[in-house]
C-alpha cells in the first residue's frame, strides 16, 4: 500500500466520522421539532450575499470530494509536496477538530441552527465550549478544514479552507449582534468573559470594562 492510498483512507476515516456525527444530532434536532432550514429573516440578517457565498462553499466542497474520490490524474497537477509529518499531523488536528465539533453540538442540542435564527424559548448556552468561547464550532470547522488541506496535501482543499475561514470571520459578528438583540446585557457580559473563536481566560477585574472585540 502507497503512502498516498494511506492518507486518502485517512482522510475518508475524517469524513465519514464528521459525517455520521451530523447525520445523529440532526436527527436529534428534528426529532425535537426543530427546523435546520433557513427563513427570510435568517437569510436577510447574515445577508444575502455572505448566504450566497456559504452555499457556494459547500458546492465547491462537494464538487472536489467527488473529484478527489475518482482520483482524476489532473488534479494530482493540484498536490502540494508536503512531508509525511505535517500530513500526519493534519489528521491529528482532524480527530481533534472532530471532538470538538461533537462537543459543542452536543451541548448546543435542540438550540443548534446552521442559520442565523433563534429557537422558540431559545436559551443562552455558556456551558461545555461555551464557557470560554463564543463560537467554538466555527472554531472546530476551521480546523477540520485545515486538517483536510493538511492530509489531502491539495490546492483545492486549501482553497475551500480558506473560504471557509472567511466565511466564518464574517458571519460571526452578525451572529453577535442577533445575540446581543435578543439577550441584551446577559450577553454583553458573556461577550467580556469570552474569546470569540479561541479561550481567554477570564479577568474579574475587567466586568466593567467596554466589550471585549476580537
Amino acid at each position: 500500500m502507497s503512502t498516498e492510498t494511506v492518507f486518502r483512507a485517512a482522510f475518508w476515516v475524517l469524513l465519514g466520522g464528521l459525517w455520521v456525527m451530523r447525520v445523529y444530532l440532526l436527527r436529534r434536532v428534528r426529532q425535537a421539532g426543530e427546523r435546520p432550514l433557513p427563513d427570510r429573516k435568517s437569510v436577510e440578517r447574515e445577508g444575502r450575499g455572505l448566504f450566497v457565498g456559504r452555499t457556494a462553499v459547500l458546492l465547491f466542497l462537494a464538487a472536489i470530494l467527488v473529484l478527489y474520490a475518482l482520483d482524476l490524474p489532473w488534479l494530482r497537477v493540484l498536490s502540494i509536496p508536503l512531508p509525511d509529518w505535517l500530513r500526519w499531523i493534519g489528521f491529528a488536528l482532524g480527530l481533534a477538530g472532530l471532538g470538538l465539533w461533537t462537543w459543542t453540538q452536543a451541548v448546543l442540542g435542540k438550540e443548534y441552527s446552521p442559520q442565523l435564527q433563534l429557537r422558540e424559548r431559545h436559551r443562552l448556552v455558556t456551558s461545555g465550549p461555551y464557557a470560554r468561547m463564543r463560537h467554538p464550532m466555527y472554531t472546530a470547522m476551521s480546523v477540520v478544514g485545515i486538517a483536510f488541506a493538511l492530509v489531502t496535501a491539495n490546492w483545492c482543499f486549501v482553497l475551500f479552507a480558506v473560504a471557509l475561514i472567511a466565511g466564518f470571520v464574517a458571519r460571526a459578528p452578525r451572529e453577535e449582534q442577533m445575540m446581543l438583540q435578543a439577550f441584551g446585557e446577559e450577553y454583553r457580559a458573556y461577550m467580556q468573559r469570552t474569546g470569540r473563536f479561541f479561550p481567554i481566560t477570564a479577568d474579574p477585574a475587567d466586568c466593567g470594562r467596554p466589550t471585549r472585540r476580537d
